[in-house]
């Protein structure tokens, strides 16, 4: 993540309850970034979007590829967003969100809003660009999304690396979950059963909802109680700034209206729980321990400002409901565990690691022996001991192969390019990776690793054309612009390489460090198509900056 001054300020986590923020601009196109390739978020109904859908699934149609279209998909958003503050600070000013006149949310001012938020999340340090982790969460997300109200939805969901149990949902389908979420569910299911509560805010459109619920109310005032609400789960005394702003009747009114979509949520998120085949008594289980996890703030907070039902409330009339329903073992998949196992490792040093997963495979043997491997090799890279990475890589193939699952798992094959890269031998590294990609094409941390060491081995042509490829599949993934501007940079193709720099800038919310880099590819020269490009971009990331510029 580039070190420069970011356009918006930073953007943390919100509480294990969605946070909905106000209207964005009406006007602008957008492309979904759905990370799932063979799915396409339906562009059918507005003729810009359906165009620039296409120009980036379809790129041969177009004239260049698809990554000149991308900037065009943040077209004049609104710039300035309520979003989640932490450690639950108050901005010194509310955000303008727009015309007050506009009082119910369509699909594509959700769509938008929550765009511009991934922008801004992305910029900040908290967001964890893990594409091994993020593409397993999008993964299960989806499986969740084909059992629900709006399968044909565009959704993302993405982690967070922050070690408290919460989870939130975005307007227009995006997802947060926070790793310390992942590693308390002590079951796939349990993650689900999160997953599924916030997808059911997400189809049921309660930003909007609650919008349309605040007619005579000024968005400035449901941006204040908003604020409180966010504060008031995370930090009930930092929130008093803002509930003291504010009238008691008018707060009262909004925790009423959240806590009939908490009710609602629970009971369309159980549904999307059982129709996909998980275990629908996870969900009052992991209530019951995130109610343990929060109990201390729960108790503190006063009875006004809970913006859903009491947990144990909550955990009763959702156990009402699956009561009846016999209990069934659903088994955890191989990704869940070693999602876990890389998380569980990331939070501690390399040593703390290895010693870690080595008890674990010791005489007090537990837990899965693969994944358990899997973390100890990771944690062998990481300490530089490539020796013995090599000798247990060898040990968990062998335990692998006997597992049908496991054989040919992409989180291990991309392990094993990595012991393979740190032995030194490019050229044998080479050859896995030109076989193991083919075998998993949309693994993008196999991607990553295959192009650098493309880069690495002067094959900048071969890594160019990969990485387009991907970014027809990915098209805000800026560390795939980021590795073809490396490539670019190579070539010496000067234009190109700022190009790629200005979108992977713009993608990470840093509108002022693109629009240099998209000044200095207008300085190297190009095409009449080309220039024409960047102006139009330049244009656009300007009237973001500053909206007064607008016609």
């Amino acid at each position: 993540m580039s070190d420069t001054p970011r356009f918006l300020g930073s953007v943390t986590t919100c509480s294990y309850e969605p946070d909905h923020f106000g209207p964005g601009d009406t006007s602008v196109p957008y492309i979904s970034s759905r990370w799932h390739g063979s799915h396409t978020w339906p562009c059918h109904g507005h003729t810009g979007i359906e165009t620039l859908c296409n120009k980036v699934r379809h790129p041969e149609r177009f004239e260049p590829q698809a990554k000149a279209t991308i900037i065009a998909t943040m077209r004049k958003l609104s710039i300035v967003l309520l979003l989640c503050l932490s450690p639950c600070a108050m901005s010194d000013g509310l955000p303008d969100l727009g015309d007050t006149s506009q009082t119910v949310l369509t699909p594509l001012q959700e769509r938008q809003i929550g765009q511009q938020s991934m922008m801004q999340i992305r910029a900040g340090k908290q967001y964890l660009d893990d594409a091994e982790i993020n593409d397993y969460l999008n993964r299960l997300g989806y499986k969740l999304v084909e059992n629900s109200a709006e399968p044909d939805l565009g959704f993302e969901f993405f982690v967070l690396n922050d070690y408290n149990v919460n989870a939130f949902a975005m307007p227009g389908g995006f997802i947060g979950v926070n790793s310390g979420l992942l590693l308390t569910a002590q079951s796939e299911s349990e993650l689900a059963a999160v997953l599924s509560h916030e997808i059911a805010h997400v189809t049921q459109h309660h930003l909007a909802r609650m919008i349309a619920g605040q007619q005579g109310d000024s968005l400035a005032s449901m941006a204040a109680i908003a604020i409180a609400i966010l504060a008031a789960r995370n930090n009930p005394q930092a929130s008093q700034a803002a509930i003291t702003s504010m009238q008691a009747h008018t707060m009262q009114k909004q925790l009423d209206f959240t806590r009939t979509h908490e009710q609602e949520a629970d009971r369309i998120g159980l549904d999307i729980l059982q129709k996909s085949n998980f275990n629908i008594h996870a969900m009052p289980e992991f209530l019951d321990r995130l109610q343990k996890a929060t109990r201390l703030l729960e108790g503190n907070t006063p009875g006004y400002l809970r913006t859903h039902p009491i947990t144990s409330e909550r955990i009763a009339d959702i156990e009402n409901r699956v009561q009846k329903q016999s209990y069934r073992l659903i088994a955890d998949s191989l990704d869940f565990q070693l999602v876990r196992a890389k998380l569980i490792g990331g939070q501690k040093t390399a040593a703390d690691a290895i010693a870690y997963f080595s008890g674990a495979l010791g005489a007090q043997k537990h837990g899965n022996p693969i994944v358990q491997r899997y973390g100890l090799v990771s944690a062998l890279l990481r300490n530089n001991e490539t020796e013995r990475a090599v000798q247990e890589l060898a040990t968990l193939h062998g335990q692998a192969q006997n597992d049908p699952i496991a054989r040919n798992n992409p989180m291990i094959e991309t392990l094993t390019g990595q012991v393979k890269r740190a032995t030194m031998n490019d050229a044998g590294a080479l050859a896995f990776y030109r076989t193991v990609v083919q075998n998993h094409p949309q693994h993008r941390a196999l991607i990553y690793d295959y192009a650098d060491l493309l880069l690495s081995s002067n094959q900048a042509e071969i890594a160019i054309k990969l990485l387009t490829e991907q970014l027809i599949r990915h098209p805000s993934d800026t560390t795939l612009y980021d590795l073809q501007a490396r490539g670019y940079n190579l070539l010496g193709k000067r234009f190109e390489q700022h190009q790629a720099l200005a979108y992977s800038y713009a993608w990470q919310g840093n509108l002022y460090a693109a629009i240099e880099q998209l000044e200095l590819a207008k300085q190297t020269g190009g095409s009449f198509y080309q220039l024409s490009t960047i102006e139009s971009d330049l244009r656009e990331l300007r009237e973001m900056v500053d909206p007064r510029g607008r016609k």
